[in-house]
């Protein structure tokens, strides 16, 4: 068994509180309050600006050829998403200017950075791999057919694509394991700051 494979088994119980939020689930049978999912968005392509930087440093500080153009290929897939984001924003009226990140946004971002900027390539890739993974088994998980105006949304976490890229993140954590402990740690934490963010989207913003 890979570690990141370990990582995925090891923290299923947060997997599971993620698919039984009431968030995720309302995606899941298009009942979501539209208001709650405009705000998810905006808060989410905060985070993914943050997530851009994360792979930006670790690029910076690639060994190796191999590394270095993965981790160019991951940022171009994080561009990819918030394009959805910002059709997203067109179509549906959402203000992304001047966006306030949530305590739980804040949270996240600053420990990926802080991670991204201090830790070992491994440990990095460890903080990075949950959001990744766990967007892949919401959308593969969820059905497009019963998510009504969220059907895009799933649409794009399931298509096989996007789970080439999670597998890709996933590599990298492997061969760069270099601190099994550390990288268990930042793992479980990236996990419970997913569930975090998913239980901040409940709360309307205004």
């Amino acid at each position: 068994m890979t570690l990141a494979t370990q990582l995925w088994a090891e923290n299923a119980d947060v997997v599971a509180e993620v698919l039984a939020n009431p968030f995720v689930r309302g995606i899941g049978d298009g009942s979501l309050d539209r208001d709650l999912f405009a705000g998810y968005i905006a808060q989410d392509a905060f985070f993914l600006e943050s997530f851009a930087r994360a792979y930006g440093l670790a690029l910076a500080r690639s060994s190796d050829t191999a590394t270095l153009m993965a981790f160019a290929d991951l940022l171009a897939g994080v561009r990819e998403e918030l394009g959805l984001h910002a059709s997203y924003a067109a179509s549906w009226g959402i203000d992304m200017a001047g966006v306030e990140p949530a305590a739980a946004t804040l949270a996240y971002t600053e420990f990926l950075l802080a991670t991204a900027a201090t830790g070992g390539l491994g440990v990095v890739c460890a903080a990075m791999t949950p959001c990744m993974r766990l967007y892949a088994h919401v959308g593969t998980t969820l059905d497009a057919d019963t998510a009504g105006p969220y059907a895009q949304w799933v649409q794009t976490y399931a298509d096989p694509g996007f789970e080439e890229v999670a597998a890709l993140l996933e590599r990298l954590l492997d061969q760069h394991a270099d601190d099994v402990p550390a990288q268990r740690v930042a793992y479980r934490r990236a996990m419970r700051l997913e569930l975090a963010f998913f239980d901040a989207a409940l709360t309307p913003r205004g």
